[in-house]
C-alpha cells in the first residue's frame, strides 16, 4: 500500500532472484503513475446484480441503469470490486475505474505483426534458425485473429493459436519447408484444432510451402 501512496523502495536493479547479492537502490514512488489490469471475469455478474437492486421500489424505474450498448464494465464501482474479492484498502488508494473494450479483429491482427517483437516476428526467428523463411498471408493472420475473437481470448490468446499452429513444423521444419520456405496459409489456420496433431494432416493437404 505505501507503494502506491509514495515511498521510497528498496529495489534490486537487476532482478532479485538471479543475483541475490546485489545492492539495492532506492527508488521514490512519489511521481510514479501505478496502473491495474485484469480480465475480472465474473465482476459483469456483480455489477449488473447491483443495478438490479437499485431498479426496484414503488418509484423506481424497472429497467436495468446499464444500458445494452454499453460495456457493462463501464459501470463498476468500488464497491463491486470489493464484492469480487479485493481489500477496501487497496480499491481506496485507486481513484479511477475504468474499462478497456474488446479488441476487434483488425486490432489484434496489428498487434501480430507491428510491434518491434511480435509474435510473427519472433516465431520468423526461430525458423531463421534453420535457415528457413516463415511466411504468412494476410489472409492467414486474419484468421488467427479471428480464432482469438471467437474464443474470447483476445491478444493473450494469439500465442496459444500460433504455437498450436506452429508446434508440429517447429518439430521437422526442413520436412515442412519448400524451397526453403514455410508458407502459412488462411486454410491451414482455419482447420486448426488446438490440441490436435495436424502434422500428418498437413503433409497429406500439402498445405505448407509452396505447392
Amino acid at each position: 500500500m505505501k507503494v502506491i501512496e509514495g515511498t521510497v523502495s528498496s529495489v534490486p536493479p537487476q532482478g532479485g532472484r538471479k543475483h541475490p547479492h546485489q545492492e539495492f537502490i532506492q527508488i521514490s514512488t512519489d511521481n510514479i503513475l501505478f496502473i491495474f489490469g485484469g480480465a475480472f471475469d465474473g465482476l459483469e455478474k456483480i455489477i449488473e446484480a447491483r443495478n438490479r437492486g437499485s431498479s426496484m421500489g414503488f418509484e423506481a424505474n424497472v429497467q436495468s441503469m446499464v444500458s445494452p450498448t454499453k460495456d457493462v464494465l463501464s459501470y463498476a464501482e468500488p464497491e463491486d470490486l470489493v464484492k469480487f474479492g479485493l481489500i477496501p484498502e487497496f480499491i481506496g488508494r485507486i481513484p479511477v475505474i475504468t474499462s478497456l473494450g474488446k479488441l476487434d479483429e483488425n486490432t489484434l491482427f496489428r498487434v501480430l505483426v507491428e510491434p518491434k517483437n511480435s509474435l510473427v516476428k519472433q516465431y520468423a526467428k526461430l525458423f531463421e534458425m534453420d535457415n528457413l523463411e516463415l511466411k504468412f498471408d494476410d489472409d492467414a493472420l486474419m484468421a488467427i485473429a479471428r480464432k482469438a475473437v471467437d474464443r474470447n481470448t483476445g491478444a493473450r490468446g494469439l500465442r496459444a493459436i500460433m504455437e498450436s499452429l506452429l508446434l508440429d513444423f517447429m518439430f521437422d521444419p526442413q520436412g515442412c519447408a519448400h524451397e526453403g520456405e514455410v508458407s502459412i496459409s488462411k486454410e491451414m489456420v482455419e482447420n486448426l484444432v488446438l490440441g490436435k496433431n495436424c502434422f500428418e494432416d498437413a503433409r497429406k493437404g500439402n498445405l505448407y510451402g509452396r505447392g
